[in-house]
């Protein structure tokens, strides 16, 4: 299956002279142990922020790599444009790289080390391309420190414009925030997104943090396995999941099993422990005559026994608070099901009324257009056990 990503290119007007999107045909890697990427076909286009998000060991990385030209296929095409780039040296490829480690010279002040590349090629006046590229960047008053004298996310910027003066057509981030600080991450996060945005390249940006993806990029890819489990936008992704992994793996879900009843109009109707339940059909991703209804934490309602609910869906009754954790702008339970499953709800704290506490009694219910339905064939936990990466 070829995977596009679904988003318009926005490389600006006078690019002519670039080769366009990013293609890889059936492109697999095989290493003596296993196989890391597998039959991959993937379409990025020319001026999008594209991001391959996965756990350790999926693939992701590897998948960059042969793009850079660090690693070899064992087989398939890569074609930047019309151009067939699989067998070039990574040097003759108009393709630059920033790693989670920023790899200056910290004997070079800032501005000498950004002016790097420039000066290995033979060029002589850098002074006005350096200018530029460290006001894009936003260290235009650092230009005379050397990389010790910078914090991480102002050494990670210098990175940053080191590789873009070089004026790739593509620009490859294998986890460049994963240094930095919580902070730090979430200010990187929106420069680099405003720095994609005014130059127009395409960014493919590796990371196994779901937030990092969300927040950047047009278009995500989720990798599991050498393959690609499901791409789109990041709202399509976390709202409407296709698979258990990606369920999991990009938030968190309730997922519980369920009887299929069938098709009735627009909705799938789903028995859940004796309630039954509507999936809308554009939402409903299994065949068979079982299947998992999912629900993202933050959906689900929750009020004492009788309370009022504002779902006007399928109210589930017996549920008793287990656990209570305030996190600030939000309260996240666990409710104990009759049926011996802990459900997550995630209930903003607005104010509305006190935090429930552990052992009281509850009804659960939410609103039937935020569920969906994954075949009862996949694994409940794919997703939720992610290696360190």
């Amino acid at each position: 299956m070829s995977l596009v990503a679904d988003v318009p290119a926005t490389g600006r007007d006078g690019d002519a002279g670039r080769s366009g999107d990013l293609r890889l045909e059936a492109v697999t890697k095989e290493f003596a142990s296993f196989t890391a990427v597998r039959s991959l076909d993937l379409v990025v286009p020319q001026g999008s922020f594209f991001a391959l998000l996965g756990p350790s060991g999926c693939g992701k990385t590897t998948t960059l790599r042969m793009v850079a030209g660090l690693e070899t296929p064992t087989s398939g095409r890569i074609l930047l444009g019309d151009r067939e780039i699989t067998a070039d040296k990574p040097y003759k490829r108009p393709v630059n790289t920033v790693f989670q480690s920023y790899a200056l010279f910290p004997h070079l002040d800032i501005a000498e080390n950004v002016a790097f590349g420039l000066r290995r090629r033979g060029v002589k006046d850098t002074d006005k391309q350096v200018s530029d590229m460290l006001d894009l960047v936003e260290l235009t008053g650092q230009a005379k420190k050397k990389p010790g004298q910078l914090s991480g996310g102002q050494q990670q910027r210098v990175a940053l414009a080191r590789a873009l003066i070089n004026r790739p057509e593509v620009l490859l981030l294998d986890e460049p925030l994963g240094a930095l600080d919580l902070k730090l991450r979430r200010g990187m996060q929106i420069e680099l997104k405003r720095i994609q945005t005014e130059v127009g390249l395409t960014f493919v940006h590796v990371t196994h943090d779901q937030e990092e993806a969300m927040t950047m990029a047009d278009t995500v890819a989720v990798m599991n396995g050498g393959v690609i489990e499901q791409m789109g936008a990041p709202a399509a992704l976390y709202d409407n999941p296709r698979s258990t992994f990606v369920a999991n793996f990009l938030g968190q879900s309730n997922l519980l099993a369920g009887e299929i009843l069938g098709p009735d109009g627009d909705v799938v109707r789903v028995n859940v422990h004796g309630t039954t339940v509507s999936i809308p059909g554009d939402r409903a991703h299994a065949d068979g005559a079982d299947g998992w209804v999912g629900v993202r934490p933050e959906k689900v309602m929750i009020a004492e026994v009788g309370g009022e609910i504002d779902a006007p869906g399928n109210r589930f009754t017996g549920g008793v608070v287990s656990d209570v954790s305030f996190v600030g702008v939000s309260t996240q339970y666990l409710v104990r099901m009759p049926w011996g499953q802990e459900m997550m709800v995630f209930e903003q704290n607005t104010g509305r009324r006190p935090i429930l506490a552990v052992g009281t009694p509850v009804d659960l219910s939410w609103r039937p257009e935020y569920a969906f339905l994954l075949d009862a064939s996949q694994d409940a936990s794919a997703g939720t056990d992610e290696p360190d990466a």
